[in-house]
């Protein structure tokens, strides 16, 4: 018990020093403000990204609903698509468009969720595109499958990712098509 009282008494001048007070407070609080912070960013580049990629998709809508040269397949609609999209990286490769004819007969709506991109597979599943006739209601689902900005945040730590460590991006939009 002797040692132990020694060691404290040459330790007590040291526990009574406060100039390491303000190091102990930064190291406990700079890594929550960090990680706040980049959570943040995150979530600002994640709606910034959605609000891109629904502005896109509105334009191409409105193109194709006024029948103003409807393109003639997938790829020439997802050009048209990437064509607006500003944030999203590699857009024509990780981006998959489906246009599908909703029957006013039975109100067919796909009750499936949009198939997205398969990063890493080099088939990828096929979609429906269908043009439409006159007055036919359209259904315009786009799938985008990005990285996150700074993964390792507790926001993209949260967000439900994919085999390859992306996460979808989903908009959709329903037409008619104009009378020629």
């Amino acid at each position: 018990m002797v040692p132990l009282l020694k060691v404290l008494r040459v330790l007590r001048p040291f526990f009574k020093r406060d100039e390491g007070s303000s190091t102990v407070e930064f190291v406990i609080i700079f890594p929550v403000f960090m990680t706040v912070m980049l959570s943040s960013v995150e979530a600002g580049v994640l709606m910034l990204r959605h609000v891109m990629l629904e502005r896109s998709l509105d334009l191409v809508v409105r193109t194709l609903r006024l029948g103003i040269d409807p393109p003639a397949d997938e790829v020439e609609l997802l050009e048209d698509v990437c064509e607006n999209v500003m944030l999203i990286p590699d857009c024509a490769n990780v981006l998959r468009v489906e246009l599908t004819r909703v029957s006013t007969a039975s109100w067919n709506v796909p009750t499936t969720g949009v198939t997205c991109v398969q990063r890493g597979e080099e088939l990828q599943p096929l979609l429906n595109y269908t043009l439409g006739a006159d007055h036919d209601i359209m259904l315009v689902r786009v799938c985008a499958v990005v990285d996150p900005f700074f993964p390792t945040t507790g926001l993209a730590m949260r967000l439900p990712l994919d085999d390859s460590g992306g996460y979808a991006l989903v908009s959709s939009s329903a037409f008619v098509n104009e009378p020629s």
